[in-house]
């Protein structure tokens, strides 16, 4: 099995359990980890639940959706042979070395982040008061992706700002202190990078929103999935064109359908004289890609000692990885080592 120390490639990412995973999960990121990703590098998936508690959060769901993250990514395709899949909380390298970018980031940087204003605003707007973790949720980003070495991040166009952030960061501490961390780049998928929502076309498909009619998750049944592209927003005109920002709604199911069953989306809008016909071809290639999902989280929800092995031993395995780089860092700002 490839887990030996070597000088391939290390990739990083991770998926949140705020919500249940979507389609726009799985078609941005997760699938392409499974297909591409884990064979090309050394590759680590991460359950990033500490990200989870930046804001109100019930702690038994958060466990919940945890292992049904945990179980979706595997059911995903992604072999633990293969690359290491784990829990982020049971690597506490990753508290470590947060605080480190703490001290390394400025409070301009991390109030210009689009996600912190946009949900600080959404948490305000409800009544709420906005947690200090929601601010320095960027800085636990960077020490997530900085504790293994990682050379790419492959993440939605979303989190891009992050990852630049983590590069800056990085920068910063090695000229400050030494060289300690590589420099990851971000690597996006060349279609369905950013799956919308299909009753908000101009909002991403997000596994936090309160809405769920727009949203499909890996876990809806066909039919559920059915009712949910059919009812799609679409445009006022009739006609099927591929035009991303005069209508949305239309390229976001050209988008998927190019995902789901192959080709490109503006090739495919003169396959279709009505949104009914591309609505319905949508929904199909859509459940389609999804049974096998479906299937396999079955199994292995029926088998959770099977998952929490796996959990185990990717934990074990990530902090061998990131231990010896987080010592490092501490040594490089001063602090003394433990006795």
């Amino acid at each position: 099995m490839a887990m030996t120390a070597s000088k391939r490639t290390r990739i990083f990412s991770g998926v949140q359990p705020t919500g249940h995973l979507t389609l726009g999960n799985y078609l941005g990121a997760v699938r392409r980890w499974a297909v591409e990703d884990q064979h090309r590098a050394e590759a680590l998936f991460c359950v990033v639940d500490l990200h989870a508690l930046t804001v109100e959060h019930d702690p038994a769901r958060v466990r919940r959706l945890s292992r049904q993250a945990a179980t979706l990514l595997l059911a995903s395709g992604l072999d633990p042979e293969l690359c290491t899949v784990f829990v982020q909380s049971h690597v506490t390298e990753h508290l470590r070395l947060s605080y480190l970018m703490e001290c390394t980031a400025s409070d301009g940087e991390m109030r210009r982040m689009i996600q912190y204003k946009e949900k600080a605003a959404a948490q305000q707007a409800r009544g709420g008061s906005v947690r200090l973790s929601l601010l320095t949720y960027p800085a636990l980003m960077a020490a997530d992706i900085l504790a293994y070495g990682t050379h790419e991040v492959p993440v939605g166009e979303d989190q891009a700002q992050h990852v630049e952030l983590t590069r800056d960061l990085a920068e910063r501490f090695n000229q400050r202190y030494g060289a300690t961390f590589v420099v990851p780049r971000t690597t996006l998928p060349a279609v369905a990078a950013r799956v919308m929502d299909l009753q908000e076309p101009t909002s991403k498909m997000g596994k936090s929103h309160a809405r769920t009619a727009g949203v499909i998750s890996l876990l809806d049944e066909p039919e559920v999935v059915r009712k949910k592209v059919l009812r799609a927003v679409t445009d006022a005109e009739r006609d099927v064109v591929y035009e991303p920002e005069q209508r949305p709604g239309v390229a976001n199911l050209l988008n998927v359908l190019a995902a789901c069953a192959g080709g490109d989306p503006e090739r495919l809008a003169g396959e279709y004289d009505s949104y009914g016909a591309l609505k319905k071809d949508v929904a199909e290639a859509v459940v389609e890609t999804l049974r096998p999902v479906r299937e396999r989280h079955a199994e292995l929800a029926a088998d959770p000692s099977y998952v929490d092995g796996v959990l185990r031993r990717g934990a074990e395995r990530a902090r061998a990885l990131a231990r010896p780089r987080v010592d490092a860092a501490f040594a490089a700002v001063g602090l003394l080592p433990a006795g």
